[in-house]
């Protein structure tokens, strides 16, 4: 049984019809539900970016599905508003709302005018964040100085302790999903050849990670295989690089720039481009049997009615779709700090998956 889910990506999708989207994604039977978290598109065919915290509240309120955001605190979002507007969410809509914490992009952190530190400070930043918001979550009262600064912050809002919401981590590389082993609830990746994903979670379990494996695939379904590399190409050319590229980027444009490189072909890998929801299901399948225990899939195209009602159709039974167990996070003084201090100065914490 998987746990099947849909990625709805604010950069490509007007918020109105990606609320629409998602609840159509559970009528056709879609188990679980995730979305990105940016202030830019990666280019400007893409041509949109929602507030995601706001369209978290209507997409839980209109739905029954649990729900995921990649979030980067730091920089463009203090610690404790990231904080209260995780705990609002997980007390409006108990054991249903997760959030994965990374380090962020240039292209979505610019906005503040305080510069972009090298990806060492960024890693350092981010492990004193996620101990600020573990503490606020459980109810302290916090003051802290370091790289982000904190004055007699609290969380007055917020679930109980039981019902605490999961603080993931996105990792792309064996070394960051090591680190994040050690203090996050769970781990997202992104979809690659089943030797990397071996890898990736491998170290992931090696470092003591023991909450679920999330897999985010990207696909391009098209009833032709033309039809469906032409969408990959025109959708996500942008995104085919490594992550070192694509943090540190800044505008739509440059993306743009770097996207003329890529011709139709070499969409075809960092997207799944497939016609026909057979072979599909074998993909998704071999991906799952890696170790992951929820797959979320990312239709790259901008037309979701046709691909939900298609997978939903052909593609979903062939999976074996359940819903996902709930998932409790660790909160409190000292469940994360010691691990983020030894770590941070050397690993990498990668391009937040789907960002």
């Amino acid at each position: 049984m998987t746990v099947v889910g849909f990625h709805a990506s604010h950069e490509q999708i007007p918020p109105s019809r990606l609320l629409e989207d998602v609840v159509h994604a559970e009528e056709v039977g879609f188990s679980a539900a995730m979305c990105s978290d940016h202030i830019t598109p990666w280019g400007t065919d893409q041509g949109q970016s929602g507030f995601a915290w706001s369209w978290l509240g209507a997409a839980l309120a209109r739905t029954d599905l649990t729900f995921g955001v990649v979030h980067a605190p730091g920089q463009r979002y203090h610690p404790a508003v990231s904080a209260q507007m995780v705990a609002t969410l997980a007390e409006m809509f108990p054991q249903r709302f997760w959030a994965a914490l990374g380090t962020g992009q240039y292209m979505n952190e610019h906005v503040t005018g305080q510069g972009w530190p090298e990806k060492t400070e960024r890693d350092a930043r981010l492990a004193e964040t996620v101990d600020v918001m573990r503490r606020l979550l459980a109810g302290e009262e916090v003051t802290h100085v370091g790289r982000v600064v904190v004055d007699r912050a609290k969380v007055w809002s917020r679930p109980p302790a039981a019902a605490a919401p999961g603080l993931l981590a996105a990792a792309i590389t064996p070394r960051t999903a090591g680190w994040a082993g050690s203090w996050a609830d769970g781990l997202i990746t992104v979809n690659s050849s089943p030797d990397v994903l071996r890898e990736v979670l491998g170290a992931y379990r090696e470092g003591g990670g023991t909450g679920p494996a999330c897999l985010q695939v990207h696909v391009a379904w098209a009833p032709t295989h033309d039809e469906a590399l032409a969408t990959a190409h025109h959708q996500w050319r942008t995104n085919v690089f490594g992550s070192h590229v694509l943090a540190d980027l800044a505008t739509p444009d440059q993306f743009d720039d770097v996207g003329r490189q890529v011709q139709p072909p070499g969409v075809d890998g960092p997207v799944v481009v497939e016609h026909d929801l057979g072979r599909l299901a074998e993909r998704l399948v071999e991906m799952r049997d890696v170790g992951f225990d929820r797959l979320y899939l990312h239709h790259v195209g901008q037309d979701q009615r046709a691909w939900l009602d298609a997978a939903g159709t052909h593609l979903l039974p062939q999976l074996d779709v359940t819903a996902p167990e709930p998932l409790v996070g660790r909160v409190g003084p000292g469940t994360t700090a010691r691990a983020l201090a030894g770590r941070s100065r050397t690993s990498r914490l990668d391009v937040p998956v789907g960002g």
